[in-house]
C-alpha cells in the first residue's frame, strides 16, 4: 500500500504545473507593467513637447502686429515726373501682448525690425525708416499695448523710385512674430500726398 502511495506521488506532477503557470503569469504581469509604463512615459513627453509647441505658437502670435488705418504715399519732383519718395503707416500690437522693438533704422544697422521693399524692378532688404509714437506711449521705442507707431520708410534709396501704375510690397519683419505684409497699387497721378488704404 506504501508502495503504491510513493508510485501515485511519483508521477502527480499538479505541484509543478501550477508553479510553471504561476512563474508565467507573473512574467506576463512584469511584461505588461513594463510596457504600461512606456506607454505613459511617451504619453507624459508628447503632451509636454505638444504644450512647448503651444505656447510657443502663443508667443509668436501675441508678438504680432496690425496695421491701424491708411498707408499713406508721399510724392515728390514736378508735374508729370512724379516719384514716390516715402510711405507712412501706423503699426499697433494684434493681441495686445509682447513689446516689439521699434528701434529706427536710420541708415546703419541699428534696427532689429527690418523693413523690405520690393516691386517689379527690385528688392530692397533693409531700408531707412523712422518712428513717431502718437498718443499713449511711455517715451521707449518698444510697441506695447495700447500703443501706435507711425512708420515713415524712406524711399529716396532706390534705384528707380516708384511711380503711376507701379505695384509694391513693404514687409515689416520684427525679430520675433509674425511679417507684415503691405501690398499697395499706386494710382494714375501721383499727388505730394496719396491715400493708398
Amino acid at each position: 500500500m506504501l508502495k503504491g502511495l510513493y508510485k501515485t506521488l511519483r508521477r502527480d506532477e499538479r505541484g509543478i504545473t501550477g508553479l510553471e503557470t504561476a512563474i508565467i503569469l507573473i512574467a506576463f504581469v512584469v511584461v505588461a507593467s513594463v510596457f504600461a509604463y512606456t506607454v505613459l512615459s511617451a504619453g507624459i513627453f508628447s503632451s509636454q513637447k505638444g504644450q512647448e509647441a503651444v505656447y510657443a505658437g502663443l508667443s509668436e502670435a501675441r508678438a504680432t502686429m496690425e496695421i491701424k488705418g491708411s498707408m499713406f504715399a508721399r510724392g515728390n519732383g514736378t508735374a508729370g515726373n512724379m516719384t514716390v519718395d516715402a510711405v507712412s503707416f501706423t503699426l499697433t500690437n494684434a493681441m495686445k501682448g509682447q513689446a516689439i522693438d521699434l528701434t529706427p533704422n536710420a541708415g546703419g544697422n541699428e534696427s532689429v525690425t527690418i523693413i523690405s521693399y520690393t516691386d517689379k524692378n527690385q528688392h530692397e532688404s533693409n531700408l531707412t525708416w523712422g518712428v513717431t509714437f502718437i498718443g499713449k506711449n511711455n517715451g521707449d521705442d518698444l510697441l506695447e499695448q495700447d500703443e501706435q507707431a507711425v512708420i515713415m520708410v524712406d524711399l529716396t534709396g532706390l534705384t528707380i523710385g516708384p511711380t503711376t501704375y507701379d505695384i509694391f510690397t513693404i514687409e515689416v519683419k520684427p525679430v520675433t512674430g509674425a511679417s507684415l505684409i503691405l501690398n499697395r497699387t499706386l494710382p494714375a497721378r501721383i499727388d505730394p500726398v496719396m491715400d493708398l488704404h
